[in-house]
């Protein structure tokens, strides 16, 4: 017997849309972290880049825990001396809400090459408009859904529809 190790060829693109609306920081950075190495997929490969895409929207509504807008420190150097800048989780969510899941998503990949290609697979926006409908399969029904939770039902008196279709379109 064989160990399967797939081709360049056998992987196709998927796309994964996430609502970060509600969702705890690091819990929704982790789950991001591995969609995008495809550790969900059967056919994962350490070595090879699997080609699951995020898209992640409403960024500037995640949700942090303790008095972390307050204490966590974001730092950069601007290279010359005494040019060390911080920035406070706060700030950084109201002036560029996008950055934060960006960096504790890149805090949990690889800090090597693969890493770096890995992170260009995400796409994070501030709102809940995306310009990535037609590579998501039922776009529209993803984007409204959230992360983690059941889809919305017709009406209230209805049975609930069973397990979600998984498509590629959402990460639960």
């Amino acid at each position: 017997m064989k160990t399967y190790s797939p081709k360049k060829s056998d992987i196709r693109p998927v796309w994964h849309v996430i609502d970060a609306q509600g969702q705890v920081l690091g819990r929704l950075a982790a789950r991001i972290a591995h969609v995008l190495q495809g550790k969900g997929r059967p056919t994962y490969s350490p070595h090879m880049d699997m080609k699951d895409y995020v898209i992640v929207v409403n960024a500037e509504r995640v949700r942090v825990t303790g008095k972390k807008l307050r204490d966590k420190v974001y730092y950069h150097h601007s290279g010359y001396p005494g040019g060390l800048k911080e920035t406070t989780l706060g700030d950084m969510l109201k002036r560029h809400p996008t950055r934060v899941i960006e960096k504790a998503v890149r805090g949990m990949l690889s800090h090597s090459p693969r890493g770096r290609q890995i992170l260009r697979h995400l796409k994070v926006y501030a709102g809940p408009e995306h310009p990535h409908q037609a590579q998501v399969i039922g776009g529209e029904r993803a984007s409204q859904e959230r992360a983690g939770a059941a889809p919305p039902r017709s009406s209230p008196a209805a049975p609930p529809s069973g397990e979600l279709e998984k498509a590629g379109e959402e990460v639960g």
